[in-house]
């Protein structure tokens, strides 16, 4: 098996300036759903279309609905039951006394809202299509909050139900905010779309690399003032990718028999809305994908002529609430020193702690990094 290294700032500064591949909501929210079920694209799209046209809907029933058809998504692709209604306004909770996680900015009012409980930075976690899903005019927010003088409008886009691209965004996201925080002291108001998920993994991440708290002891913070699902396993995976590097390992997945017309794999590292396609070995009689992937367990499935399925040559997870699997792979460096392999499963325990040399080398790689 040949090994790639690659180095941290390379690929994170990469990370940063890709403003990622932005499917429509309908889209990602839809093959998310696929994750756990035979879930078809066209079931959400009927669900906002169905009872009656947009034009006969009043803009609050439509609200309501996209909250609707947002909660179930993602309550699928998380998998916790959550809940987001946008009709209601921004909501958010006081992690820390300086501290706020909480749900997407709607109107320029909103930014006073915030000025009026001392916040000097919003972080917003949204790309361009969670937006446009709700409507949000980010340029007029931007625009009124440059205009006040007295806070600051920040983006460090990272993909909705995503936790590879958490994991790969995170330390360019949190170098953001870290500058930022510094910059304009203050209150901090970190969020995403419905502040359950992306945001509170931000601020976990911030209360865990800068400020000197275990992992498990800020979520335990973070779960008593506000109901959310952040993903903790893409923290520790981008935590030590810092510390022990981000090194890369070739895995070969196949697919057997000739009888279909295309197979591909959605998971991995692309999360479960986007695809790639298995190329044909006519000689070997195998569908066959090779792909060069950073440490850690990546789950995936197959979708063989339309159709999601596992392999049940390859490694399956244990079946969820709802009965469903996915094949998965665990991908572990060969190139790694015993040191670096240890460090990394250490990094990786569920009651995992720094050091205040790793809380070092984490600030001085945020401060390093440019964008």
């Amino acid at each position: 098996m040949s090994v790639h290294k690659s180095r941290c700032s390379a690929l994170l500064s990469q990370a940063l300036r890709q403003d990622g591949r932005n499917l429509p909501i309908f889209s990602l929210m839809a093959m998310a759903k696929s994750r756990h079920s035979n879930f078809r694209p066209s079931i959400s799209l009927k669900a906002l279309s169905g009872r009656t046209s947009n034009t006969e809907m009043s803009s609050s029933e439509l609200k309501e609905e996209k909250s609707e058809i947002y909660s179930n998504d993602m309550t699928q692709a998380m998998g916790a039951v959550l809940t987001y209604r946008h009709e209601l306004g921004m909501n958010y909770n006081y992690i820390l006394q300086d501290l706020i996680v909480g749900s997407c900015l709607q109107t320029p009012e909103d930014v006073d809202k915030l000025r009026t409980i001392g916040v000097k930075t919003i972080f917003c976690l949204q790309q361009d299509s969670d937006l446009e899903y709700f409507g949000v005019d980010i340029g007029a927010i931007q625009d009124y909050a440059k205009h006040c003088k007295d806070i600051e409008h920040i983006r460090a886009e990272i993909r909705d139900f995503d936790a590879f691209d958490l994991r790969i965004r995170l330390p360019a996201v949190l170098s953001k905010l870290y500058k930022a925080v510094k910059r304009n002291q203050g209150v901090t108001y970190i969020h995403c779309t419905a502040g359950l998920g992306r945001a509170p993994a931000v601020a976990l991440a911030y209360m865990f690399w800068i400020l000197g708290y275990k992992l498990s002891e800020a979520n335990q913070l973070l779960q008593s003032k506000r109901a959310c699902f952040p993903k903790l396993e893409a923290i520790k995976s981008a935590t030590a990718d810092i510390i022990t590097g981000l090194e890369k390992s070739f895995v070969s997945l196949t697919w057997e028999g000739d009888s279909f017309s295309s197979v591909e794999v959605s998971g991995l590292d692309i999360g479960w809305g986007q695809k790639i396609p298995l190329t044909f070995d006519e000689e070997k009689g195998l569908w066959i994908l090779e792909r060069e992937l950073l440490e850690g367990r990546y789950e995936y499935k197959y979708i063989v002529d339309g159709e999601w399925l596992c392999n049940k040559y390859e490694l399956i997870t244990q079946p969820n609430k709802d009965g469903h699997v996915n094949n998965y792979v665990r991908v572990n460096s060969v190139d790694s020193t015993d040191v670096k392999r240890e460090q990394r499963k250490r990094l990786m325990d569920d009651d995992v702690d720094l050091t205040e040399e790793e809380r070092l080398i984490i600030k001085q790689f945020l401060e390093s990094l440019t964008g």
